[in-house]
C-alpha cells in the first residue's frame, strides 16, 4: 500500500532523517494554486488592510499576558529530565525540543515516542506536510501538538495581529474529540505563552466569543460547523494559519463535513505557505483525494490498526440470548467488582435503557449520546474520569476521541454494524501500551457482524458460552 500510495503523490518516502540539530522557520516551498476549490485572494497585506478596524478589541493598550506561577520547589532543568537511548525506540529528546515543550513532556510522563510520533516528528519538524494513517490511543494528537507548538516557538507572532486570529487550527469531526485535544495542547503550552482555544457546537456561544475579547489566539481546535459560525460572524480571521491539522478526515468524510472543511480551507493561506497535516483511521481513495488537494509533498505514515486491535486487548465473545444480555451485563460487572466500564449499544434507545436497568439496580451508571446536552456530556466524562460514575453506556459519538486512564474493560452490548467502529471501541481500553479487555455479547440479532470484525483484525474470535453464574437471575432492588 505504501509504494502505491508514494506514487499518488509522484516521491518515495525520505529516510528518516538524523536527530535535528537546530529547527530553523520554516519556509514552505512555492506551489501551485490551491484546486478548483481555493478563489483568487488577495495578497495578504491588501488582505488585512481591507478588514474593518476592531477597536473594542485594542492590541496597543493590552497587557501582557502572564506566565503560569513557578512551583516553589527548585526551579525544573533539562538536566531533571533524564532517558536512557534505547535500541528501537526514539526520545523526544532526540529532537531539538524547545526546554518549555520538554518541561510540560516530562511532567505528562512521556518518555519514549510511540510509533506515530517517531515516523511523524521526524518529517514536520523539518517543515514537511504529512499524513498519517492511526487508530486512537496511538499518540497522534501528542505528535501534531508538538510539531505545532514547535513552529510556533520558533517563529515569532506578526506584529500586526487581530485578536481572532489563530496561528495553528485543528479541525476534529465531534466535540469530545476537540476537548479533548484542546485538553492535551493545554497541558503541552503550560510552559509556554500560548494560548489554547475551542470552538465547538452544543455549548454558550457568547462564552466561547468572551475568549477571543479577552486574549490572542495561538492554537484553535474546532468543530467544522461551529468554526464556520465564527469565520462568518467576521470573529475568527483564518489567513494568518501557519499549521493546520484535519484529525479523523475519514470520519469527518462519514459525517458530511466536507463541504464545510473545505469552505474553511478557503480562508485559509495556500498549501504552498501552511504546513497540512490530515490524520485518518483508513486510507480510502476519498481521503487520499483530499490529501492530494490539500498538501504538498506529504510524507506517507501508516499504522497498522492491528497493532492497536489485538495486541494490547484482550477480546471474547460470548454467544446468548438477547433476553440474557442485561443479566450477563450485570453479573460481569458486579461479580468481578469491576470499576471503570465502558458498555456500547447501536441505538440512543438501548443506551438509555441500559443505564435506567443499572442505576435503578444498584450499579453507579451514565449514558452518552448525541441526545445529551453538551454541558451534560463534559460533566459525565469529568465523573467517569474521576470515578465518581462506575459504568459509561454510549453509542459510537464515544467510540473516537474520548480518553480515560484505566478503563479496564469495553463491552459491546450489542457489535456494530461497521468493523472500523468495533476498533475505535475497544480502543478505549489497552491505551498507550496497557492491557485491557474486551468482551462482545454476540445474539441472535447481532451475531451476523462478527465475521466482518474478525476479517479487518485479521484473526478470530472464539465463541464463548458465559458460565451458569452469570446468567443468574438479577436481584430485585427496593
Amino acid at each position: 500500500m505504501l509504494k502505491a500510495l508514494t506514487r499518488i503523490f509522484g516521491k518515495g518516502e525520505e529516510a528518516r532523517p538524523a536527530p535535528v540539530a537546530e529547527l530553523p522557520a520554516v519556509e514552505r516551498p512555492a506551489a501551485s494554486a490551491e484546486s478548483q476549490d481555493k478563489p483568487t485572494r488577495s495578497p495578504r497585506a491588501d488582505h488585512k488592510a481591507s478588514k474593518p478596524p476592531r477597536s473594542d478589541k485594542p492590541k496597543a493598550d493590552k497587557p501582557p499576558r502572564q506566565t503560569p506561577a513557578a512551583s516553589p520547589k527548585a526551579e525544573w532543568k533539562p538536566e531533571d529530565f533524564q532517558v536512557e537511548p534505547e535500541e528501537g525506540k526514539t526520545r523526544f529528546h532526540d529532537f531539538a525540543l524547545d526546554p518549555r515543550l520538554m518541561h510540560a513532556i516530562h511532567d505528562l510522563g512521556f518518555t519514549y515516542c510511540t510509533p506515530i510520533q517517531a515516523q511523524v516528528l521526524g518529517h514536520t519538524l523539518k517543515g514537511r506536510d504529512a499524513i498519517g494513517r492511526a487508530q486512537t490511543g496511538t499518540g497522534k494528537t501528542a505528535a501534531f501538538l508538538v510539531s505545532i507548538i514547535t513552529q510556533l516557538l520558533i517563529t515569532p507572532p506578526p506584529k500586526e495581529r487581530y485578536m481572532g486570529e489563530p496561528r495553528a487550527l485543528i479541525i476534529a469531526p465531534t466535540r469530545e474529540l476537540v476537548v479533548q485535544i484542546a485538553k492535551d495542547a493545554a497541558a503541552l503550552t503550560k510552559y509556554t505563552k500560548l494560548n489554547v482555544m475551542s470552538f465547538v457546537g452544543g455549548m454558550d456561544f457568547d462564552k466561547q466569543l468572551k475568549q477571543l475579547e479577552e486574549k490572542y489566539c495561538d492554537i484553535l481546535v474546532a468543530t467544522p460547523g461551529r468554526l464556520l459560525d465564527f469565520n462568518q460572524r467576521g470573529e475568527v480571521h483564518l489567513d494568518m494559519v501557519e499549521v493546520m491539522v484535519l484529525d479523523e478526515a475519514d470520519r469527518m468524510l462519514d459525517m458530511g463535513f466536507i463541504p464545510q472543511v473545505r469552505q474553511i480551507i478557503r480562508q485559509t493561506p495556500y498549501k504552498g505557505e501552511r504546513q497540512t497535516l490530515l490524520f485518518s483511521a483508513t486510507f480510502t481513495d476519498d481521503v487520499m483525494n483530499l490529501a492530494k488537494q490539500w498538501t504538498v509533498d506529504p510524507a506517507i505514515v501508516e499504522i497498522e490498526p492491528e497493532n492497536v486491535a489485538s495486541d494490547t486487548v484482550e477480546q471474547h465473545v460470548y454467544a446468548v440470548a438477547g433476553s440474557d444480555k442485561y443479566k450477563l451485563l450485570y453479573n460481569l460487572i458486579t461479580q468481578n467488582d469491576w470499576t471503570r466500564v465502558m458498555v456500547f449499544a447501536n441505538r440512543k434507545d438501548e443506551v438509555r435503557r441500559i443505564e435506567e436497568r443499572l442505576t435503578r439496580d444498584g450499579v453507579s451508571a451514565a449514558q452518552m449520546s448525541g441526545d445529551v446536552p453538551q454541558v451534560k456530556r463534559i460533566k459525565v466524562l469529568e465523573g467517569f474520569r474521576e470515578g465518581k460514575i462506575r459504568v459509561l453506556v454510549a453509542t459510537d459519538v464515544a467510540g473516537r476521541g474520548i480518553h480515560v486512564d484505566a478503563i479496564s474493560h469495553v463491552i459491546n452490548f450489542t457489535l456494530p454494524e461497521d468493523p472500523d467502529d468495533y476498533v475505535h471501541r475497544i480502543g478505549r481500553t489497552g491505551r498507550a501500551g496497557t492491557s485491557g479487555t474486551s468482551i462482545s455479547f454476540a445474539g441472535e440479532d447481532d451475531a451476523f457482524a462478527l465475521p466482518p470484525i474478525e476479517a479487518l483484525i485479521g484473526r478470530k474470535i472464539d465463541c464463548e458460552i458465559p458460565p451458569a453464574e452469570l446468567l443468574k437471575p438479577v436481584p430485585r432492588h427496593s
